[in-house]
């Protein structure tokens, strides 16, 4: 009886492990597989290829003016494209954000010259607009429950009406008289679209503004209360209500940022070229979502960086302006386009298995 119960008594422990041995549970992936899970890694290979390509193809790319040019071309992309990332990354889309940038530009020079006030004038009145329209999208999408995609669809349509069919009933004409000579605008100009110099080569301000903002995204998303808002409003907007995120908030907060990036690059566009044609933005929305995805932003949203978006708004710079230098039919561009996108789509769902696989 005493050697029956000694034989079913309680279960022998574990081989215990080595002092080198992990089990499955608390072993670490290895370094090169925990940095490609990073959003923003497969958009960086990703440009220093299309970089290494174009130096290769062009030499003239590999020139210090040829690199302004890129640089000024992705800064106007990228200033948007940091908004529309946040956006995405709390779940929900903007496809007015092309237009809205010519709203504001049309805003402030027609304030400023029509009713002969200072552009500085101007420049406050196309702020109020763009946020409120940023505003009145996060309203509507919270207010009906419908996708962001629909409502924004809807403004799109709206706005490139009303830029078109006001622009004609208070000039008489398709674009903004010149306001070169209103008062305040030297100012305005060198705020929004000055240039300084380095080395000799002349850089348009838009690029440290581009940095500048991408600094403080990364900071807001990786160091605030509001940046783990964004994740969790878009990773699952009840169990972030369930856990007390301003969810309401959040997301109308994002699309104000939105407009604030159109009301931005709208005052670049309109002091750096002194007027403003009504017809323009259409399909630029589609760059900065595709700048975006390109940069490691999932399309369902709680995923993505501020750094992917800089890198995915350098190869658009690139492309762009690497067709040219290497003497291409720039129609070709939007090939590249539709390549890089549908390439970066399967290298972030890639990127997204591995980082959530044991």
């Amino acid at each position: 009886m005493t050697m029956s119960r000694q034989a079913t008594g309680a279960p022998a422990a574990p081989p215990s492990s080595g002092p080198g041995e992990r089990d499955g549970r608390t072993a670490r992936r290895p370094l090169v597989l925990r940095m490609l899970a990073r959003p923003e890694v497969g958009v960086l290979l990703g440009a220093v290829a299309v970089f290494v390509f174009f130096c290769a193809a062009a030499p003239t790319f590999r020139t210090g003016s040829a690199m302004a040019t890129v640089l000024y071309q992705s800064s106007t992309i990228g200033i948007m494209a940091l908004p529309v990332a946040l956006l995405m990354i709390g779940g929900e889309f903007d496809l007015s954000s092309g237009v809205a940038v010519i709203t504001s530009a049309l805003t402030a020079s027609m304030v400023s010259y029509q009713l002969t006030m200072n552009a500085w004038v101007g420049v406050i009145v196309a702020l109020v607009v763009s946020l409120g329209i940023g505003a009145f999208n996060g309203w509507l999408v919270m207010r009906t429950g419908l996708p962001s995609f629909l409502i924004t669809l809807g403004t799109f349509l709206g706005l490139q009406g009303v830029n078109l069919a006001v622009t004609k009933l208070i000039t008489g004409n398709v674009a903004t008289d010149d306001i070169s000579d209103m008062q305040g605008f030297g100012q305005a100009k060198a705020l929004f679209a000055s240039s300084f110099t380095v080395g000799g080569v002349q850089f348009k301000v838009t690029v440290l503004w581009w940095l500048g903002f991408a600094a403080l995204a990364t900071w807001v998303l990786l160091r605030t209360k509001y940046g783990n808002w964004i994740f969790a409003v878009g990773g699952n907007q009840d169990s972030a209500r369930a856990v007390g995120v301003p969810v309401r908030f959040t997301k109308i907060t994002l699309f104000m940022l939105v407009g604030f990036g159109a009301w931005f690059v709208g005052m670049h566009q309109l002091f750096a070229f002194n007027t403003v044609q009504s017809g323009e933005g259409v399909g630029q929305e589609l760059i900065y979502i595709a700048a975006a995805v390109i940069g490691g932003c999932l399309l369902t949203g709680g995923y993505g960086s501020a750094i992917g978006p800089v890198f995915g708004a350098f190869m658009f710079g690139m492309v762009s302006q690497g067709i040219v230098y290497a003497g291409w039919n720039p129609d070709w561009f939007k090939a590249f386009l539709g390549v890089m996108l549908l390439g970066a789509t399967l290298i972030n769902l890639w990127v997204r298995q591995s980082a959530t696989r044991r």
